[in-house]
């Protein structure tokens, strides 16, 4: 039975990236050596790395605007470490907009590094919006934002235009629809996400705001020092990186992310729409604010629970139990996830009201 994976990361990737990475386990580049056993140093490793980045920058449309792209290890939270570390001036300030789960660990660790400003946040209503209406104060030494809220299902679709530099986490929405990404100054993001296996993360910098701090910062947290390093200051994640080249590639392939934000406009509302009509169902998130990557809905009575249960594991449905912080489910439809996947969601769905 074909599966269709809705799971919000480690996530669904394209088939031919399974494919593609599985031949490189066994042989890589016809080089009788496995992927896992190259040196990162070797001249293929270092021509996929090369082209990792630069297709970044190609696909978010960056290319000769003085940016740098990163494939670093530690995962996004990392980065809620690292990025004070660089921007954050002895002394300093920061402005968080507090969104959820992973914007609140941010905060956390910017606020051991200086004053720790959170502009709005939703918090109190469980996340279930993004705040709107907000000042970031002019003195701070960056503002930082969560794109999209993988767990409660909510996506900014306005960012603030700020006297400082912008930095945002967009680890589960990345590729997945078009933005003016010059506006950002750090962009990171988790490759497990929408981009790749788990083990690397995604940097996207802009290198003339670095150096500013006045800090002294440990090697292996400097951006500078990566940047030089053209991403191989230390190992790399070498099979990750391999993967969400192929992923890139897949993308590009595909018509970039215009198009990829084509196919996800229609996922969404095909799945919204039967939220929104079927009785049985309602949906977690303010409508406003309903992330096209990570749709979260409840039923309305949950005594229909198990048969609901039974009747999308029978389909063949994996990966849309909600997170414990919401409940209900949570259908992640990501970039590889085909349209096929979410009519054979909403078919469950309409079943049901009939069955009940």
């Amino acid at each position: 039975m074909k599966k269709h994976n809705y799971s919000a990361g480690p996530c669904i990737l394209p088939q031919e990236v399974f494919e593609k990475s599985a031949q490189a386990i066994l042989n890589f580049n016809d080089s009788g050596l496995s992927l896992l056993e190259i040196s990162h140093r070797s001249k293929d490793f270092v021509a996929v790395m090369e082209e990792a980045r630069a297709l970044v920058i190609e696909l978010l449309g960056l290319e000769g605007k003085g940016y740098q792209a990163l494939f670093l290890a530690g995962g996004a939270s990392l980065e809620f470490v690292m990025v004070p570390y660089n921007l954050m001036k002895e002394g300093g300030k920061a402005a968080y907009l507090d969104t959820g789960t992973w914007a609140s660990s941010a905060i956390k660790e910017a606020k051991l590094f200086g004053d720790t400003v959170i502009v709005a946040s939703s918090k109190e209503e469980n996340y279930s919006h993004i705040p709107k209406g907000y000042t970031v104060p002019s003195d701070a030494d960056y503002f930082h934002c969560t794109s999209n809220n993988t767990i409660f299902g909510t996506q900014m679709k306005e960012f603030p235009s700020v006297d400082m530099p912008l930095v945002c986490d967009m680890s589960s929405d990345i590729f997945s629809r078009v933005l003016d990404f010059s506006k950002f100054d750090i962009i990171y993001a988790g490759a497990q996400k929408n981009m790749g296996p788990a083990g690397t993360t995604l940097v996207i910098i802009k290198e003339e705001i670095l150096g500013k701090s006045g800090r002294k910062i440990p090697s292996m947290l400097d951006y500078e020092k990566h940047i030089k390093a053209e991403s191989m200051y230390n190992t790399p994640p070498v099979f990750p990186v391999y993967a969400s080249l192929l992923t890139l590639q897949w993308l590009k392939n595909l018509g970039g992310v215009a198009a990829v934000e084509n196919l996800n406009n229609a996922k969404a509302a095909l799945l919204y729409n039967e939220i929104d009509r079927n009785p049985l169902f309602k949906g977690a998130a303010a409508v406003k604010d309903r992330s096209n990557m990570n749709a979260t809905f409840l039923l309305n009575d949950v005594a229909h629970t198990e048969t609901f249960d039974v009747m999308w594991k029978a389909a063949g449905i994996s990966g849309i139990p909600g997170h414990r912080s919401v409940g209900g489910y949570r259908a992640s439809m990501y970039n590889a996830l085909p349209l096929e996947s979410v009519q054979v969601l909403v078919d469950v769905m309409k079943a049901l009201e009939t069955k009940v």
